[in-house]
């Protein structure tokens, strides 16, 4: 989760109160316990008799000779089926992760109750599904190839590799100085359900998952994955579209980074003061200091619509916000209402299916009748929500096809209708 995304409710309630709403804007979430849906153990009301059932469970075991065999006889004599294995040392035990096929008519309690009764204890389970038979290095394999290919996958990367969890990155120098420059130890810290990595770009990560305690062997991946997301540098995935709109201009849509801070800012310029305004919910003067943290693939990703001439003319954002993403548009007065930023939303919503989001919402004013009809032009189911002139729309990403909108090689023209 980002520290520099903001809230639903908390900006609703503040985004007319001026500066103190802007900075608030910036306020993060906090998300910490699963879905009860995923954790609570009840066999799932589909399951019928002779059906299986996959299953995440890990529980601690004495670090003695027999241990493991005593686990695995128990779960056996329920009909329980080992996929498989993987071993977390500690100083005072071995916690076991196991991917469990089991029959139908067993639900989590029963898996509990006969991991304890082998010697387990702090068992802890989830359902499981397809996606979980991947093997262990094949999966963190997989997933330091996408980190390698995009900076802004590492968030992501992290939180597949360690399952459901809280990230947020907190910069080295906070946009409003009310926090002290911080950055994270250079070996990492690990205490129990948090640990704190150092960022590439200096700060700190902290991930955090208070239902599960993180092991050590954990510890050592996600900060092997960050330590190659340092290595590599700054990067983005090269692929562009050149556009034609409908009256006949071309404009080139790519993705963006901090190395782009400077046109970014000189758009910032040639925009309206109310331009700023519906985007960024108060004072315009303070708009160019969050640009370093919008353009970070730290916190989300970014996609830009520029000239042939190399101009930046708008911004799409996708910004993580722990379990929510928040999408957000700003297009230069001189080339507002021409589809430019139905086309980056359109986009937007697309890459937030691929990283797996159900949904998105967008924060802007009721007055902002650009934004209303993008979002409605994506045929998407919306809610609203209003408050003190603040607007949130949301919009569930049922049936968004994850890779509604490929990869191109470079200068590949799209000519839109």
């Amino acid at each position: 989760m980002s520290e520099v995304t903001h809230t639903r409710q908390g900006l609703a309630k503040l985004a007319a109160r001026g500066t103190a709403a802007f900075h608030t804007w910036w306020a993060r979430r906090h998300g910490h316990a699963p879905p009860v849906s995923d954790t609570g153990g009840a066999r799932p009301a589909s399951a019928e008799a002779g059906h299986s059932t996959l299953w995440r469970m890990r529980t601690t075991v004495r670090d003695e000779p027999g241990s493991l065999a005593a686990l695995c006889a128990a779960l056996a004599g329920h009909g329980v089926d080992i996929l498989s294995l993987q071993t977390h040392p500690l100083g005072d035990g071995v916690v076991d992760e196991f991917l469990l096929r089991a029959p139908a008519d067993l639900d989590g309690h029963d898996l509990t109750d006969a991991a304890s009764g082998a010697g387990g204890w702090d068992t802890w389970i989830e359902r499981a599904d397809a996606h979980d038979l991947v093997d262990a290095p094949t999966r963190v394999l997989g997933l330091a190839a996408r980190t390698a290919t995009d900076a802004a996958e590492l968030p992501l990367a992290l939180r597949q590799l360690l399952g459901r969890c809280t990230i947020r990155s907190l910069p080295a120098a906070p946009a409003f100085g009310h926090r002290a420059p911080q950055s994270g130890p250079v070996e990492g810290a690990l205490e129990d359900t948090v640990m704190r990595l150092r960022a590439p770009e200096g700060g700190v990560i902290i991930v955090e998952r208070p239902y599960l305690p993180f092991t050590p062997t954990e510890f050592a991946r996600a900060r092997a994955l960050v330590e190659l997301d340092a290595r590599l540098g700054p990067r983005i995935p090269r692929g562009r579209d050149v556009l034609t709109l409908p009256e006949g201009s071309d404009i080139t849509v790519r993705r963006a980074d901090t190395r782009d801070l400077d046109a970014a800012s000189e758009m910032h310029e040639r925009c309206s003061a109310q331009t700023l305004r519906l985007r960024y919910h108060g004072p315009v003067g303070d708009v160019d200091r969050y640009l370093s943290h919008l353009l970070s693939p730290r916190f989300g990703r970014t996609l830009a619509a520029q000239t042939a001439s190399g101009r930046i003319v708008g911004l799409g954002h996708l910004l993580w916000d722990g379990d929510e993403t928040e999408v957000a548009l700003i297009v230069e007065d001189a080339w507002q209402r021409r589809g430019i930023g139905g086309e980056l939303l359109s986009r937007l919503v697309a890459m937030a299916a691929e990283a797996g989001c159900t949904d998105v919402y967008a924060v802007t004013q009721s007055s902002n009748t650009g934004m209303v009809a993008a979002m409605r032009a994506l045929a998407l189911p919306l809610d609203y929500q209003i408050e003190e002139g603040t607007l949130v729309i949301t919009a569930r990403l049922d049936g968004v096809r994850p890779h509604g909108v490929p990869e191109r090689q470079d200068g590949e023209r799209v000519s839109r209708p």
